[in-house]
Parts: structure tokens; sequence; C-alpha cells
């Protein structure tokens, strides 16, 4: 890698950064749980700049999930007022897998078939981000009567049908994102940073 791309990664992964960081504090609220956007420079990211750029925007997100919890996200103060630890699972390598595994994938099959890959990454983003975040709640808190009363509001009878009744909007409305903005996003900027 010359100079040139050193500087063109740097800027790429920084400029999405502050992105992800501004999208962080955009959620749309539906229910107890927030669609985030966020997936949206990952993927880009991902894309653009490969595994190292994935695993920073993947940890800046599960380092601001975290952070929200502070007092920012009610869904995230009651989690960790029931455990600061068990919070902290939740939200931090969850995330870091979104930006690490989806990147792996991409750097598999890219030279294969580029827009399968580029693709497959806009879409892996956010099912993987729902999958690990609420795969993680439900072994850490699925228990807790905090958790217990949205399974018995939902009618819920067992965790997989409370997942789906819990974020069956959040993650389609993800998904959407990531195909049809995340995907147009890195297409129109692999053009113009290529240059």
């Amino acid at each position: 890698m010359n100079n040139h791309q050193k500087i063109r990664k740097i800027t790429i992964t920084a400029i999405l950064a502050a992105l992800l960081t501004i999208l962080a504090f955009l959620p749309i609220r539906v229910s107890a749980l927030e669609i985030t956007l966020t997936v949206i420079p990952i993927a880009v990211g991902i894309i653009l700049c490969g595994t190292s750029t994935g695993i920073i925007l993947g940890s800046l997100f599960g380092v601001i999930s975290f952070l929200q919890c502070l007092g920012y996200s009610p869904f995230g103060a009651v989690l960790l007022s029931i455990n600061p630890w068990l919070t902290l699972l939740v939200c931090l390598p969850t995330r870091i897998l979104v930006g690490l595994i989806p990147s792996l994938i991409h750097k598999m099959l890219v030279k294969k078939n580029k827009n399968l890959a580029q693709i497959l990454v806009c879409v892996l983003v956010p099912v993987l981000n729902t999958l690990f975040f609420m795969t993680m709640l439900c072994v850490c808190f699925y228990n807790t009567d905090y958790i217990q009363n949205f399974v018995n509001v939902l009618g819920a009878a067992n965790p997989f049908t409370f997942v789906i009744l819990f974020v069956g909007i959040n993650g389609l409305v993800e998904i959407i994102c990531g195909v049809f903005v995340s995907y147009p996003i890195s297409k129109a900027l692999e053009i113009v940073t290529n240059k």
C-alpha cells in the first residue's frame, strides 16, 4: 500500500467514524429498541477500505452503544442498572463482530465476484447486528424481570419468538437500508475515491 492509498484509507475511515457517531445519536425509536442507521457507514467502510476499517467502525459502534447506556438509551440504562458487565458484553463484542465477520467474507469473495461480495456485506452487517445483539441480550438478560415483561406483553412462548416479535421491524428496516442505501453509496464512493 503506497502513501496515497494509506491517506485515502485513513481519511475515509475517519469520515465514516464521524458519520457513525452522528448516526448513533439519531436513531429511529420503535418501542424499547431503536432502528440504527450506523450499519450504513460500517458496510461502506468495509467495502471501501477492508477488514481493519470494519473492525474500527464496529468497535466504535460498540463503545458508543455502551456509553449510550449511561442515560441516552432508556433500554440500555435499565440493562446497565441490572448488570454493567453483561451490558458491556451485549454492546461491545457483538458490534466488533459486526465489523469483522462481513469484512472477512468480503475479503474472501471480492476477487471472485465483487458485486456479490459488496451486496453480501450490505446485508450481513444489519443481519449480524440484530442477530448478535439479540442473542447476547437473551443469553445475558432473558430471565430478568425487565425482559420477561416484554416477553409477556408480546406473548412470546420462547426466546426465538421473543426475538422475532421484538425486533422484526427493526431488523427489516436495517436490512433494507443496507441494500438500498449502503450499496449505492459504496458504489458511488468507490468511483469517486479511486480517481
